[in-house]
């Protein structure tokens, strides 16, 4: 079930691992599309940043041409060591790094001219200009926590830099511990904190530091803390939340005047302001909770805009008010979206609101003049698929990153005094001219249109020869995943043809389309998926004999379903932290999301209706004798979003079935393999273990009697073995 800088809603991934089932390894907050961990490609360097997602806005479309992505010109060697931008100073590093080495890092931030960041076992910070040299100076050794692996998951610097906080996490669980830093001589660890989701400091009346954070418990987050350090040390709670549905999170405004409380649901929010100016002080109301209103808030130059579903249609819409006058009846509304449009992130600048948007399975980028009220909207190149938000501090420029699942990251600057985007230049992914990205429709049983994004080599000749992998999600309102991730990008260069079906429930069209996937309405989301599936065989892209599937977390009910109702259209299947039992589930409200996760399926212990509904499409509900597809489960020993108990009960019950078929089947039959390999750990999803993908594309080839040897050797350029 269900997953540093500055952006209202993007404290949501990280600071809430209450989004469900589908969580991964956060970098600071990302709402939800959740998750891109801090990465560097020795081709790529990803910052950590925080997103808005799940937010939807209209955008009066324009076609992209070549004229809107000027490339930046070299200038000469010295003008390039001396005079460039952040954006180009990136852009060089980067043509000078080779392609095909990746590692994964963590957290980074700027401040004050220093950059903080982990290596090693260490947190150290570094000046600005150094900041990928070896003159960094050490804060602390993660060591001394003496956990297993230990890596930086976020970092927070004080106002003026006399502490800096950071979140520890390892590997393989979702525990964390905050650590406070105090900057001096001989920088020294002040305290430490466990549990710790969220986290902001902010300056008082006095200059003293004041650090609010909120502490987890069995996956849920209710309380928030106050603290200072020093002479006048204190810790003291803030703020509990009392109903068990709702979690709460920070998020500290771009300008850094107000810090906000976060209280919400899946369905409804409720924010707080804390006067950055004066933390001590009762905070403000914005607006009380009204149940199916969500809404988020940032601010400028004395006025809120509040991002919001409230009014019709049911979709976000950005509005704004007088930061003295935030209740609802105030609100004006500044921007209104187009149907099937999706607002994935916010940036609010000094004198521009940036709003990064998919409409119609394809991303935009809108900039609103905050002064006249112009919107330039710029359609982004069609093989991006994702955005990766930058840090970033530069009131003149706005820079981030798209990618796809087969093609690393590449950087964008949007420059506000030339009205223009620029793209970075130098080496151009080869991917970009050997494979294809298409974008077509399903239509579902009820007549819904369904996208999909496919992948496939450009020379590939008969494509219904072809291996096939789906993915699917489909729940919480969440994006299903299209990050770059190098064993995909295998898998299209050894010839395979990857597609995404973005069904309902998922958030790729807006708040609706999540809407019509949930509680009652799940199973269109399956619905959807055959007629994926089946367009795409139509359309002459593989047969079932070469199809597989794959999913995680919750996009395991949609993908386990399947296997129960059209078990023919598949050859091989591949689940990770699978969601399969949803009744017993749901039903045992001892489990620490279940009262959480009850907008999303329904509440079966209370409401006969919501279990009879549950009951036809649970995967573990549905089980039978019959010719299944051969599976492999990845399971985590101690994950606590997904119990183990609950996959292991699955596959006992496929087990006896699959036996069950092969003794009537009788002799000859090729019963399908059934394996469930149980990492230990308590992390949910492991996204970068490379026994986990080795073993998943291992399944793969074997299963569809495939030569793997290129695509193994090919997948050691990107991942170090």
């Amino acid at each position: 079930m269900q997953q540093t800088t500055k952006l209202f809603l993007r404290a949501l991934k990280c600071s809430i691992p209450h989004l469900g089932k589908c969580m991964q390894k956060q970098s600071y907050c990302n709402f939800a599309d959740r998750y891109y961990n801090r990465i560097r490609l020795k081709k790529y360097h990803l910052q950590n940043k925080s997103k808005i997602s799940d937010l939807a806005r209209h955008i009066p479309s324009r076609s992209f041409s070549c004229k809107d992505l000027l490339p930046i010109k070299p200038e000469n060697e010295k003008s390039l060591s001396e005079n460039m931008d952040a954006f180009e100073k990136v852009r060089t590093r980067l043509e000078t790094q080779p392609q095909e080495e990746y590692e994964i890092i963590n957290a980074e931030i700027k401040h004050g001219g220093f950059v903080y960041y982990q290596e090693g076992c260490c947190l150290v910070r570094s000046k600005d200009e150094e900041a990928d040299s070896d003159n960094y100076e050490v804060l602390f050794n993660l060591e001394e926590l003496k956990l297993d692996q230990p890596f930086i998951d976020s970092i927070r610097v004080a106002p003026d830099e006399k502490y800096v906080a950071a979140k520890i996490r390892t590997e393989d669980s979702e525990t964390s511990t905050l650590i406070v830093v105090k900057l001096s001589d001989q920088p020294v660890m002040e305290t430490s904190f466990p549990n710790v989701s969220s986290f902001e400091w902010v300056k008082d009346e006095e200059d003293e530091d004041v650090l609010f954070y909120t502490f987890q418990r069995n996956l849920r987050c209710h309380d928030v803390y106050r603290a200072t350090f020093g002479e006048n040390r204190r810790n003291e709670r803030f703020y509990t939340e009392k109903d068990p549905s709702y979690f709460v999170f920070l998020y500290l405004t771009k300008d850094s005047r107000f810090l906000t409380l976060n209280i919400m649901n899946k369905t409804t929010s409720e924010v707080w302001l804390i006067d950055g100016l004066s933390p001590w002080d009762p905070p403000l109301l914005i607006q009380k909770r009204i149940h199916g209103v969500l809404y988020y808030v940032e601010h400028r130059d004395d006025e809120l805009y509040i991002l919001t579903n409230v009014g019709e249609p049911t979709e976000f819409k950005l509005m704004r008010t007088a930061a003295d006058a935030p209740a609802i009846m105030n609100w004006d509304l500044f921007f209104t979206m187009k149907r099937n449009t999706k607002v994935i992130d916010l940036d609010m600048f000094k004198d521009h609101c940036v709003l990064f948007l998919k409409h119609s399975n394809l991303l935009y980028v809108n900039v609103i003049g905050l002064a006249d009220d112009s919107v330039r909207s710029l359609k982004l190149p069609p093989w991006a698929c994702g955005f990766i938000m930058d840090t970033n501090s530069d009131p003149k420029n706005c820079p981030f990153q798209l990618c796809s699942p087969i093609r690393p990251p590449k950087y964008y600057t949007y420059k506000f005094a030339e009205g223009k985007l620029f793209e970075e230049t130098g080496h151009e992914d080869p991917i970009t001219k050997t494979s294809r990205v298409l974008r077509i429709e399903a239509k579902s049983k009820d007549g819904k249109l369904v996208p999909m994004t496919i992948f496939h080599k450009m020379d590939s000749e008969d494509l219904q020869k072809k291996p096939l992998l789906v993915h699917v999600y489909g729940a919480y309102g969440m994006d299903l995943k299209m990050n770059f991730r190098p064993e995909r990008r295998v898998l299209v260069d050894d010839g395979w043809i990857l597609a995404y079906c973005h069904v309902r429930g998922g958030g790729e069209l807006g708040l609706q389309w999540h809407a019509d996937g949930r509680l009652t309405k799940k199973l269109n989301g399956l619905a959807d998926l055959e007629a994926c599936i089946k367009m795409l065989h139509s359309q002459g892209f593989s047969h079932p004999g070469l199809t597989t599937l794959s999913a995680f977390s919750a996009g395991g009910v949609l993908a386990g379903a399947l296997c129960n109702s059209k078990p023919e259209l598949l050859r091989a299947v591949t689940l990770e932290a699978p969601f399969l039992d949803v009744l017993n589930t749901m039903m045992d409200t001892t489990l620490p999301l279940t009262l959480e996760e009850l907008e999303e399926w329904g509440n079966p212990s209370s409401d006969e209706k919501h279990k009879n509904y549950i009951k036809r499409y649970c995967p573990c509900q549905n089980i039978k004798p019959q010719h299944y597809p051969s599976i492999h489960i990845t399971a985590y020993e101690n994950d606590e979003r997904v119990p183990l108990k609950g996959i292991v009960n699955y596959t006992e019950k496929l087990k006896e079935a699959v036996a069950e078929h092969t003794k009537e089947a009788g002799e000859g039959y090729q019963p399908p393999n059934i394996i469930l390999d149980v990492q230990p750990g308590g992390n949910h999803v492991i996204e970068d273990s490379h026994k986990k993908i080795t073993a998943q594309m291992k399944f793969l080839y074997e299963e569809l009697g495939l030569d793997s040897t290129n695509a193994f050797e090919d997948l050691k350029k990107y991942l170090k073995f």
